[in-house]
């Protein structure tokens, strides 16, 4: 771009903001002495940065009269050009102000449903609360999915399901919840265990998620391999089913913790119990900004702990 361009050869002719500056204030001043009385540097180092100005523009910027310096009219165009520059850095620290301390910026999270729809959503509400300006992009996923974006510096962190590996990702665990069974209201009571389990109509977990993962070990330890008879991504929509009597199953405890959220359903705790262990992931050689910071204790701070199985 043309900006870009001026820049470079600017640069390359060893001008810089401070040959501006100088020159500002000899023609304000009308001394060179003045100004380098005001600068902190020598008079020679002023006449310096002055003539290599002038170098630069091919034109004389002062003159002498009498006793005083004074701006030529070409160096007046300078003046105004300087000033110009000066007030539009002074608006762009402005701009950048709220970025170096967290209040503005924008933060790319990846996350599972659930955690997406029963656990993000308190603290990204009391940080937007606390930093307006910081904006929140969620992107979900099974751990695997989310773990390749982060990766590739798609997103700046990770709420994941262990075991997560990655050796370029430095991982830390949040929280324990508890994954519970999960059944028709008119079925409240009925036992949880993998053979009990087993025996109903399934509804899990996608295969390829993490969560899955846990549950089938779960029931390979009783010596169990059942079919479930259909297999989602959307716990929402697990509930549903559920709850329309279509079958049984085995999902988080934040899903079903709040109020009305197990509405419909029979929720207890599974024999032997299981839970899943969530954890947060950043890239190790990841520069964390200010908002990312930001986020990263308040998440800690959220989330840290053990979810509760049941709402009170």
């Amino acid at each position: 771009m043309a900006f870009i361009q001026s820049i470079r050869k600017t640069l390359a002719q060893s001008l810089n903001l401070l040959h501006l500056a100088t020159f500002a204030d000899v023609a304000a001043l009308g001394s060179f002495s003045a100004a380098a009385e005001k600068a902190g540097i020598s008079q020679p180092a002023v006449s310096q940065q002055v003539r290599q100005l002038e170098r630069h523009f091919g034109v004389r910027l002062l003159e002498r009269v009498g006793k005083r310096v004074r701006p030529t009219e070409a160096g007046q165009i300078v003046i105004g050009g300087a000033r110009r520059i000066g007030e539009e850095l002074d608006a762009v620290r402005e701009a950048v102000e709220p970025h170096r301390d967290g209040r503005a910026g924008r933060v790319r999270i990846g996350t599972g449903a659930t955690a997406c729809i029963h656990l993000l959503p308190p603290v990204l509400g009391r940080l937007k609360r606390a930093f307006p300006g910081l904006d929140f992009v969620v992107r979900t996923g099974n751990s695997t999915e989310i773990q390749r974006l982060l990766e590739q510096n798609l997103l700046d962190l990770a709420i994941v399901t262990l075991p997560a590996a990655g050796r370029a990702l430095e991982t830390s665990p949040l929280c324990d919840e508890a994954l519970l069974a999960v059944g028709p209201a008119a079925d409240a009571g009925a036992p949880a265990t993998p053979q009990a389990m087993a025996a109903r109509p399934l509804i899990l977990y996608d295969s390829a998620g993490h969560t899955r993962l846990l549950i089938d070990g779960w029931f390979r330890a009783a010596g169990l391999r059942p079919a479930p008879i259909m297999e989602l991504e959307s716990v929402e929509a697990a509930k549903e089913l559920v709850a329309a009597g279509l079958g049984w199953s085995i999902l988080p405890a934040s899903s079903v913790a709040r109020p009305g959220a197990s509405g419909g359903l029979a929720v207890q705790p599974l024999d032997p119990p299981l839970g899943r262990q969530l954890a947060l992931q950043l890239r190790r050689d990841k520069r964390l900004s200010p908002g990312l910071r930001h986020t990263v204790a308040a998440i800690r701070q959220g989330l840290g702990g053990v979810v509760p199985q049941r709402a009170p």
